[in-house]
């Protein structure tokens, strides 16, 4: 195992502003909604070429999407939008931080149509990524339509929201155009694949914060090191030393290409304490009894977490700190690892 930078730097945890319209709600809660995307928006199309169906064999609905916000927190105005399957237990995370959240169905289902010789080419996957998050043209591979893209399905759900559930105040994240979110209020978060998609995304589209779990790598792609619409500093990632995204150096290598070294230390949370040395690369050691699959896993709340002798999360303080660090408070700059090697090969 490559060597790890620590720290046991202790310092007092960072409060938190609201800077959103307050709730009125006469009965606050916390609200769970959902709605199928092909209800939503008449124009939303399936894909079978790629896979993406809105029903299953079954018939079961495939395109159902979650949002959730607490109206008993104050908000923070800003809206988490999640790229992978639904979590409400992290939701419900967010969601104390006065975070509202959301996760979209949207055409993502595209890795067996990449032809092998192109797999690994630098830049394939990360075209593929963009053309999905955005519906817009950069793949030779697949047509992906706005409609179907992520960007536009998330703009079509909140503004489902913000009818359906008024007590939110959804709207506070439609553009002053109306014909799109206010990105800047968006952070965008997801693990594995789609903490991959959220960074790659993040590229392309300025947003108020990126928090990767499990992630991002793309093998051999050259994207992370592009000029950026979002600011390094916005950019967070959380993994296990297990995982075969850090053994096979593809996060250490994502990581120092995005430029996340500028920020910070590669900080061992479980030796530490937040603010983390005000690092934007965090990994934990805990005991998953040498399962990688775990590993990958074990970074998000949910049964694969670390949890203390009484099922308490022993990482809700690092959580906390990946959604609410505020991105304009960073570490020292540290040279790059010469044990992580950027230069993979295929």
């Amino acid at each position: 195992m490559k060597s790890i930078l620590l720290t046991s730097l202790l310092l007092p945890w960072l409060s938190l502003s609201a800077a959103a319209p307050a709730f009125d709600d006469p009965n606050p809660q916390r609200y769970d909604l959902t709605k199928r995307a092909s209800e939503i928006d008449p124009r939303a199309k399936e894909h079978p070429e790629i896979g993406f169906l809105f029903a299953d064999k079954k018939g079961n609905p495939q395109d159902i999407q979650h949002a959730n916000v607490d109206t008993r927190v104050a908000p923070q105005g800003k809206l988490v939008i999640w790229l992978m399957g639904y979590s409400g237990t992290l939701f419900e995370k967010v969601n104390s931080y006065g975070l509202h959240a959301i996760q979209v169905h949207y055409a993502n289902k595209w890795f067996g149509m990449i032809p092998a010789a192109r797999r690994d080419d630098g830049n394939t996957l990360g075209n593929m990524r963009l053309e999905a998050t955005t519906g817009e043209d950069f793949s030779d591979l697949c047509a992906i339509p706005k409609p179907d893209g992520m960007m536009e399905r998330s703009f079509q759900f909140v503004k489902w929201l913000s009818k359906e559930n008024p007590q939110g105040k959804w709207e506070q994240f439609i553009n002053e155009k109306g014909d799109g979110l206010n990105w800047d209020k968006v952070i965008i978060s997801g693990s594995s694949h789609g903490a991959t998609s959220s960074a790659r995304f993040a590229k392309h589209q300025k947003v108020d914060r990126v928090v990767c779990f499990c992630g991002p790598r793309d093998q051999l792609e050259s994207w992370q090191s592009l000029p950026s619409a979002t600011p390094a500093n916005r950019y967070f990632g959380f993994s296990h030393v297990l995982d075969s995204g850090w053994t096979g150096d593809h996060y250490c290598r994502s990581w120092e290409m995005m430029g996340l070294n500028q920020f910070g230390p590669i900080v061992d949370v479980d030796i530490s304490a937040p603010p983390y040395a005000n690092s934007r690369r965090l990994i934990t050691q805990f005991d998953v009894k040498g399962d990688a699959k775990r590993a990958h896993s074990s970074v998000t709340p949910g049964k694969a977490a670390a949890k203390g002798p009484n099922g308490e999360y022993l990482h809700e303080a690092v959580w906390n700190y990946l959604f609410n660090q505020p991105v304009d408070k960073t570490g020292d700059s540290v040279p790059p690892d010469d044990e992580c090697v950027k230069d993979l090969k295929k």
